[in-house]
């Protein structure tokens, strides 16, 4: 597809991640859908009056154009939901982003990925405990995820930085600029061995209401969401939530009760929110991150329980049969299904006695 075009029509305000599937899977491409006409697009349910006009009037594609010389001067990729480039974690998201913005060189696929949040007002307890955290898991060749923010986002990857990890950072914010500005070098060297990663095009400011967006891509490029330090309310536990929400890990370090910005992470372990870590080692554990793999092996199923699946339960089960054993993101993104589905059709295979779920969102067969 034209990348002019892919970023015109995110410029069109009324069509989100949705309602552009749906307008592709009517016309075939966006190329043909700029091409139609008001016959055509008002045959089109669910799509309002305004947004027909604001298709028909082309005036989005000036700024568009504009848009992709200023990426391709600054050496910024333009990733669109289709590419095999963006972010697969990301892309199994029901809100993920139409378009990402990315500059650097890291690959947003790697076999393990984990963002690290927390409070702006780090303390030297979360400090201790990010750049531990950091030391730790970079053995495991992690991609890190962050905000760039001051407190622990910061801390995080100035550490990964130090051991040589390759991390993003996620800007709430277009990129021609760096907010805050006192990150700048920090910035400057995750791009030698990582990104800057946005959805927000150039001229964007890093405005109050960008950030609970920028919250999301970050749950939604990990396997597990990492928080370290927070207080009772906050954009780290947004993002731990929409971890939740995504049925991705979460982990969380407890914290002394009379200290304020413990009080978040106490609240998600307590309420069941979030796995109690104290260490990278447990982390690692958790996601299995340091087990060797298992070898496969023929299941010792009955043939009359596997003549009993449907057609889905037969790919979810002939997947782990091969594998052995797989994250969740790994069976979605091979099935290409939403993870609402999926997780009904895990629960089937695990009533049925077929497979067993292991922490780390890891599925096996019995």
């Amino acid at each position: 597809m034209n990348a002019i075009e892919q970023i015109a029509i995110t410029k069109i305000k009324g069509i989100g991640p949705k309602s552009c599937k749906l307008l592709l899977a009517y016309f075939g491409s966006l190329h043909a859908l700029f091409q139609s006409s008001r016959s055509q697009l008002n045959a089109i349910p669910g799509i309002s009056k305004q947004v027909v006009e604001t298709i028909l009037s082309k005036k989005y594609m000036q700024e568009a154009e504009s848009e992709y010389r200023f990426a391709e001067k600054h050496g910024i990729d333009v990733l669109w939901f289709e590419d095999e480039r963006y972010p697969r974690r990301l892309r199994n998201c029901d809100d993920a982003p139409l378009l990402l913005f990315s500059k650097g060189k890291v690959d947003y696929n790697k076999q393990k990925v984990v963002s690290v949040v927390g409070t702006r007002n780090a303390t030297n307890y979360g400090r201790k405990l990010t750049e531990e955290l950091l030391g730790g898991i970079g053995r495991a060749e992690v991609l890190v995820c962050s905000g760039l923010a001051f407190g622990i986002d910061i801390i995080a990857h100035k550490a990964a930085n130090s051991h040589n990890i390759p991390n993003v950072a996620v800007l709430g914010h277009g990129l021609d600029r760096i907010y805050p500005y006192e990150h700048r070098e920090v910035a400057l060297r995750i791009m030698e061995n990582g990104s800057l990663l946005s959805e927000f095009t150039s001229g964007t400011k890093p405005d109050k209401t960008n950030f609970p967006m920028r919250n999301r891509i970050i749950a939604g490029l990990a396997d597990v969401t990492v928080v370290v330090e927070a207080a009772d309310k906050g954009g780290a536990l947004i993002t731990g939530d929409i971890a939740n929400s995504y049925n991705r890990d979460v982990c969380a370090y407890p914290g002394n009760v009379d200290q304020p910005y413990s009080n978040g992470c106490n609240q998600l372990i307590q309420m069941h929110q979030a796995h109690l870590i104290r260490s990278s080692k447990d982390l690692m554990q958790l996601m299995r991150w340091e087990s060797p793999s298992e070898p496969k092996k023929d299941s010792g199923v009955q043939l009359s329980m596997l003549q009993d699946l449907n057609a889905d339960e037969e790919k979810v089960f002939g997947y782990l049969k091969d594998a052995g054993q797989a994250l969740i993101d790994e069976l979605a993104n091979y099935c290409d299904w939403p993870q609402s589905k999926l997780a009904i059709v895990l629960l089937e295979l695990e009533l049925k006695g077929l497979i067993q779920s292991l922490p780390g969102k890891i599925y096996k067969l019995l």
